[in-house]
């Protein structure tokens, strides 16, 4: 029988409760296994389990707790999106044209983490190469929300989502280029952070100067995204921007008393779903309520932002289909998901002078947001405009404008992917019509450790947080 209790236990609480003696880590990664294969079938949010591995590795972590030689993550059960590399294990990138790729290395965060005694029990499904807001992909098929099954989890680390939301793991490693921890936070309601650029060193795809690509934990907990953050952040050759390490309290304290929050509903051209912004408001007076000042601003952004984003993200998937292979396109293309071919399509029609200027335009937002974050100690505003859409949507389903002239956007994140150096936390905010939705913390450069201990704030006014999907 899958102990429930024990599914949606933190991994700060679990540490506890090894030291103590109270549970062991075998018990809880065999809670872990049962409760994937309880709840797989449903959702999809696992495309490779690892079961006898785990639980050898389990048993060593139990001996080495007996023996007082506990690391700091020793017997958490944790999963690893299936974009990122794993030795001697497949990483599909959710492709059939990577089906059968075995990487012969991990990347450092993967090192990091089980070199603090994390267990990887499984890998959780992406969309092809990670290009969508909709965990579907032509190997793999759809991922569904454990909130509602026929919603989406988001994307693209929609199967991380899932399975912290449902409680097959504690935590759960992403990647964000345009909100790919976020989206899948705040639909599936967990934790989502995407820490400051090269916070985690970025050793993954093949370029070391790429300016919107991160790793951040999927979590229960805003102590548990930290928990995650503290073991894999810190400088390393393998990435120029890798950053040194920063200081994370844990447990996050949660004190705001005295800061000062812009509030912005919109960000100037969003069309925002009245539950997503009544809950916004909702954590916004819990801040108040906590001694914090909210001031409501007008950020000034325009759709514009958006679509730079993605003729950006349209660049970066067109040289890196042909970094990936000398097959062309049209030969590739009936194996492919419809969304990455438009990413391709779309990035071979810009040219580098466009891609250029579209760094002018870039600078005058970040001034916007900057000359906010030199007043206000965050921004925040939703992390999505909506809840989770049905699992048959599609990312080109959103971008029109309504009747009062607002941009119809689905994720209100790809933007913070531009301001990278910013942290972006997810944290949920309650829920609409039984979905969960989210606040999005948008923190002054490099400051992680302040973005975290908003977001704690919001977490310990949050009534909703102990709640669980029925599946």
């Amino acid at each position: 029988m899958v102990d429930h209790d024990l599914c949606y236990t933190p991994a700060t609480d679990l540490i506890r409760s090894y030291l103590a003696r109270e549970i062991s880590p075998v018990e809880v990664v065999q809670n872990s296994l049962e409760r994937i294969e309880e709840v797989n079938a449903a959702l999809n949010c696992f495309c490779f389990v690892y079961p006898e591995e785990a639980l050898a590795k389990a048993k060593i972590a139990e001996d080495r707790l007996h023996k007082g030689d506990g690391r700091p993550l020793e017997g958490v059960p944790i999963a690893i999106k299936d974009f990122t590399p794993t030795k001697g294990k497949v990483t599909t990138r959710g492709s059939r044209l990577l089906q059968d790729w075995v990487p012969d290395w991990n990347p450092v965060v993967v090192e990091r983490l089980e070199a603090a005694g994390a267990i990887m029990v499984g890998k959780t499904t992406t969309p092809e190469f990670a290009t969508s807001g909709f965990t579907d992909s032509p190997l793999w098929g759809i991922t569904r929300n454990p909130w509602d099954p026929a919603r989406t989890p988001g994307g693209s680390s929609g199967g991380s989502g899932a399975a912290v939301a449902s409680g097959c793991v504690p935590l759960a490693e992403g990647t964000d280029m345009g909100g790919s921890v976020r989206i899948p936070a705040a639909l599936c309601g967990v934790v989502g952070h995407k820490p400051s650029l090269g916070r985690i060193p970025m050793d993954i795809i093949d370029t070391v100067y790429d300016n919107i690509s991160h790793f951040g934990p999927l979590a229960r907990t805003v102590s548990d995204a930290a928990l995650f953050l503290d073991i894999a952040q810190g400088e390393h050759p393998s990435d120029i921007q890798s950053l040194p390490r920063c200081q994370l309290d844990n447990p996050v304290p949660g004190d705001v008393e005295g800061m000062k929050f812009a509030l912005d509903v919109t960000l100037g051209f969003c069309a925002v779903d009245p539950g997503v912004e009544s809950n916004l408001r909702a954590s916004a007076a819990a801040l108040a309520d906590a001694g914090a000042v909210i001031e409501e601003i007008d950020l000034g952004w325009d759709s514009n932002i958006v679509e730079m984003w993605e003729g950006t993200w349209g660049i970066f998937m067109a040289a890196a289909y042909d970094q990936l292979t000398d097959v062309p396109l049209d030969e590739n293309r009936d194996r492919m998901s419809e969304g990455l071919v438009k990413w391709i399509e779309l990035g071979r029609t810009i040219d580098a002078v466009t891609a250029r200027q579209w760094e002018f335009e870039r600078t005058k937002y970040w001034h916007k947001l900057g000359a906010v974050l030199e007043k206000h100690h965050a921004l925040i505003c939703p992390t999505m405009a909506v809840t989770a859409p049905p699992v048959e949507m599609r990312d080109w389903d959103f971008g029109g404008t309504n009747d009062a002239g607002m941009f119809e956007c689905m994720d209100m994140t790809g933007a913070f992917n531009y301001m990278a150096q910013c942290p972006a936390l997810s944290v949920p905010s309650g829920f609409a019509d039984g979905l969960p939705t989210a606040i999005q913390i948008v923190a002054r450069r490099y400051d992680d450790a302040l973005a975290l201990n908003i977001g704690a704030a919001v977490e310990q006014a949050a009534p909703w947080s102990h709640r669980r999907p029925k599946i």
